[in-house]
């Protein structure tokens, strides 16, 4: 487990362990052993699952390309966690994010257990074929790890339908006569997959700030008022106010989140800027986000990089370099892009005093500890980017009893979870001065441990 979520794992035990009402039944010595225990189990994997990938690439040559399925803990249900496609992806980046899809999916009491997967790829240089083959690959060499009621994986960056619908394909050839479409989710719908799971993860992200400072600040305006907490201050101000934000990162998620703040009627925000792997668009009146999304979905998901490329889009913005998106002169900051963004070099430039985390850990420790300081809300991807999961689940169980929601059902049933999720969260959050991450995790640790006293695994 990577120190940051380490380290919020132990404070959270920490916290809970002292707290005699939570699991009072255990007293003395018997109690510090279970917390020990707890630790051990919540800080390392279950299983590590690890391979080195053989594929025939088109030009002949044959290559060893190393992937992973890490299955961290499987107390509330099958493993369930994403397939990364991305030269970066190694297996303590996979086990730190198969540490935090547990307790993602333990804070918002989705049925599964935390797994991830990863293939240290970068797709762009690879064929359909190559891909396709990769895709085949990882289920035939992961095959008994996986499967509907084991572990559940689904797109992550770099993947997305076409890779599920591949590799649900061929864990159905290794399994005949046995249930297949819960093996994957984030499939196409025409395979089982679920209608809105696509723009699941952007919609769940942009709903947390929305809700935030539309539905969760007017009910509660007053007890916030009267709050000496920094974060309640800096939810006070933004309250009602016209809103810059910009979002980092333009693929599945980011241009899903920037397109429902462009839409939204609930806060009045503009999207001033967004940026993707090449550069950043700025336009202090706010981007024609629909414009670029068509711009994006013709242009292999990239941005207009020219002066050429906006007029040819009929886009006005001024052309920036890749990271100014991060020290423009916002009110909010969505992070859809990679981990490791806002870090402690680079902290001190940061304007925004809103951010939300659309991408897993865009925020080192250090910087997440310098932020919280300065009371800027950083509402945090263990809460923020849970859409996904959400929707699996609901995909997963349209696969079991064979019938499907609506895209309005889906909808609303993930905005009515997360909104669940954040009222159990956010008073405490505005009432005692600890981050709204650690509040996260000390939920999620208390539902994990609780669980795991139940079912005797203290001991």
């Amino acid at each position: 487990m990577a120190s940051q979520t380490g380290a919020i794992v132990q404070q959270s035990l920490q916290k809970l362990l002292s707290n005699p009402s939570f699991l009072h039944n255990l007293q003395g010595v018997q109690r510090t052993q279970a917390f020990t225990s707890l630790g051990a189990i919540l800080s390392t994997p279950n299983k590590i699952h690890k391979s080195f990938l053989r594929i025939a690439l088109d030009k002949g040559d044959v290559v060893r390309i190393p992937a992973y399925r890490i299955q961290h803990n499987d107390t509330l249900g099958p493993y369930k966690g994403g397939i990364r496609f991305h030269e970066t992806v190694n297996e303590d980046e996979v086990t730190n994010l198969a540490a935090l899809m547990t307790l993602k999916n333990a804070l918002h009491e989705v049925p599964f257990g935390g797994g991830k997967g990863g293939v240290a790829i970068n797709p762009r240089e690879y064929s359909v074929r190559e891909l396709y083959l990769i895709c085949k690959k990882y289920v035939q060499y992961f095959t008994d790890a996986l499967g509907p009621d084991k572990d559940i994986p689904a797109p992550d960056v770099g993947t997305g339908e076409r890779e599920m619908d591949w590799m649900m394909a061929e864990y159905k050839s290794i399994h005949p006569g046995q249930p297949y479409l819960g093996s994957f989710t984030g499939k196409s719908v025409l395979n089982g997959g679920s209608l809105g799971r696509r723009e699941a993860t952007g919609k769940g992200v942009y709903f947390t700030l929305n809700y935030l400072l539309s539905g969760f600040l007017k009910e509660n305006s007053a007890e916030l008022a009267d709050s000496s907490n920094g974060f309640a201050k800096t939810a006070l101000e933004h309250s009602g106010k016209s809103l810059r934000l910009a979002v980092q990162g333009f693929g599945n998620v980011g241009s899903v989140a920037a397109l429902e703040a462009y839409n939204c009627k609930d806060l009045n925000n503009k999207v001033v800027a967004v940026s993707d792997r090449n550069k950043t668009l700025y336009h202090p009146d706010g981007l024609d986000i629909p414009a670029l999304i068509q711009y994006v979905a013709n242009n292999r998901g990239d941005l207009p990089v020219s002066r050429d490329e906006l007029a040819t889009a009929g886009i006005q913005a001024e052309i920036l370099d890749r990271e100014s998106i991060l020290y423009l002169d916002l009110d909010v900051l969505i992070l859809a892009a990679l981990e490791d963004q806002i870090r402690k070099d680079n902290v001190n430039q940061i304007k925004a005093r809103i951010i939300v985390e659309g991408a897993n850990a865009p925020i080192t420790g250090e910087a997440d500890q310098i932020l919280s300081e300065d009371s800027v809300i950083i509402i945090p991807d263990i809460l923020a980017n849970a859409g996904g999961v959400i929707v699996s689940y609901f995909e997963w169980l349209q696969g079991r009893e064979t019938q499907f929601y609506t895209e309005e059902e889906i909808s609303r049933r993930l905005y009515s979870k997360m909104k669940s999720t954040m009222g159990a969260i956010l008073p405490l959050y505005f009432q005692e001065k600890i981050t709204l991450r650690q509040q996260c995790y000390t939920h999620a640790v208390s539902k994990l441990a609780t669980s795991l006293y139940l079912q005797g695994k203290l001991y």
